[in-house]
């Protein structure tokens, strides 16, 4: 099975950096595509960024211009650098990948990791 190892989540303060970082097993399958999701105490899971193995990028709305995606294609690893975080950025974040970019996208993915805590203080 795929194994998704993530890392990166504590505490910042509003206005603060943290890197995300996930790291797939190697020769994992289904990681053309690689991202994150993340979630709050009462709501919904939401789309944050995600990239694909040709480096196209996608991002939602809320954190354009603040986070930054990257992919390291040899070691099948992502990060999020999350700059000018907003205490709306605290939640779960949840690292996903798919066979492809579409099943990302939709939110479907393949294979999910257990998740890293991210808090903003105010």
């Amino acid at each position: 099975q795929v194994q998704l190892v993530e890392s990166g989540g504590g505490l910042a303060q509003a206005g603060g950096s943290l890197r995300l970082s996930c790291t797939a097993s190697p020769g994992a399958a289904a990681t053309y595509a690689m991202g994150w999701f993340r979630q709050a105490p009462g709501k919904d899971r939401e789309f944050v960024a995600r990239i694909n193995r040709n480096e196209i990028t996608r991002y939602a709305d809320s954190v354009k211009g603040r986070f930054t995606i990257t992919l390291d294609n040899d070691k099948d690893t992502v990060y999020l650098q999350m700059d000018n975080l907003k205490p709306e950025d605290a939640g779960t974040y949840f690292c996903v990948t798919g066979a492809t970019t579409l099943r990302l996208d939709t939110g479907s993915g393949d294979y999910w990791g257990q998740g890293t805590q991210v808090t903003v203080s105010s």
